[in-house]
């Protein structure tokens, strides 16, 4: 009882939240199931300015995980509501292939770029082609590094999202209280992906005093960021390691209490994992990103919570960005502190990610006609 009056008030709390969504204010300081069908959503306005014109290339990493085919969706049809020709690409989680298709973005007359890399740190070469040709860059989601190529970042609060998932373990086992100890595995992001840091420093900025204490016990002793990253941010490389964890640490009947899992494909890994070899009373699992197998998981009460990004605000947010640049002031950001690529501090708009859970997960993602309740059953 303790556990769902707790869930039913943080629920509210930030449920609450989501109304600041990417408000101006500047936040508090410091993606991935398969592919399922889009969200039958209308995106909010992508901007009060009409007639815009010139191209705009959008580079996506991949088709394979639901969030990415929402996010290109929704950019490209907010792009050219707002009046730009659009070219979106989707590189199959390939770096050659996106370094192509930059350079072809390049070559083919876009005035501005957004980008959400496969890796932060390889786009280096094709971005200084992009520089001195004028072109600005707008990383997208994941931060670009080491590049002064580029001019913007347009992101939701990545620290913030594993702050909220560690906050959700912290309370939902009430650990200020509990005697404990509690049993906990953790699961990452792809180490080339920046946010995967973030989304881990935030849980574990939260959770590590537990860990030290001994109210926290990780069995598998897999702590440390390089031991948790899942490549790829693969279900299948998730639900590999789970079950080694299990064998070696659970198949005689000793519970898990929670899995800090980062993202939505890192949680279904770990769901499938803990169905197929798992015997004991399920534990609390987090997730990012509200995909449908996911949100079907978290009815089910197979997953307790997940990040919703709602990549529609993010989307006319970043149409906004682009925007601006194209008319030739500066883009709107409410970070000029936190992120820095390796050249010096990215101007970043940063917005604010909610949580969904069994409790609120209709006012967040059916009431604002993210997901119909149709795609749900």
């Amino acid at each position: 009882m303790k556990k769902k009056l707790l869930s039913g008030i943080l629920s509210a709390v930030m449920a609450a939240s989501l109304l600041v969504g990417c408000g101006g204010a500047a936040p508090a300081a410091s993606t991935e199931a398969p592919a399922s069908e889009p969200a039958a959503t209308e995106a909010p306005a992508a901007t009060e300015s009409a007639g815009g014109s010139g191209k705009v290339g959008v580079a996506m990493p991949t088709k394979d995980l639901q969030r990415w085919n929402q996010d290109g969706a929704n950019m490209e049809e907010q792009l050219k509501a707002a009046g730009y020709e659009v070219d979106l690409q989707y590189a199959s989680n390939d770096i050659a292939t996106q370094v192509s298709q930059i350079e072809n973005m390049i070559s083919s007359g876009a005035q501005v770029l957004v980008i959400a890399s496969i890796d932060g740190d390889s786009l280096g070469t094709v971005l200084a082609q992009a520089k001195e040709a004028g072109i600005k860059v707008i990383a997208y989601d994941r931060l670009i590094m080491n590049s002064d190529a580029v001019s913007y970042y347009a992101t939701f609060d990545n620290y913030m999202v594993g702050t909220k998932q560690g906050e959700y373990i912290k309370q939902q086992l009430d650990l200020d209280n509990a005697a404990g100890p509690f049993n906990l595995e953790i699961f990452t992001g792809d180490p080339g992906d920046n946010n995967a840091r973030f989304f881990y420093g935030g849980a574990i900025d939260v959770l590590k005093p537990y860990i030290d204490n001994g109210k926290l016990v990780v069995k598998s002793g897999q702590v440390d960021f390089d031991n948790v990253a899942t490549a790829n941010w693969s279900t299948e490389n998730a639900q590999s390691r789970m079950d080694a964890i299990i064998s070696a640490n659970y198949a005689d009947g000793t519970k898990l209490d929670a899995v800090l899992c980062s993202n939505d494909s890192t949680a279904l890994g770990v769901t499938n994992s803990l169905e197929a070899n798992y015997t004991g009373d399920w534990p609390i699992i987090t997730g990012q990103d509200c995909d449908v197998a996911n949100v079907k998981n978290m009815i089910a009460g197979k997953q307790s919570m997940s990040i919703f990004k709602d990549t529609r605000t993010l989307a006319a947010k970043t149409v906004e960005m682009v925007d601006a640049i194209m008319k030739g002031t500066d883009a709107p950001v409410n970070d000029t502190k936190t992120y820095d690529n390796g050249t010096g501090v990215i101007p970043s708009f940063l917005c604010e990610p909610v949580f969904a859970d069994v409790n609120n997960y209709k006012e967040l993602l059916i009431d604002s006609g993210y997901y119909t309740e149709d795609q749900l059953k």
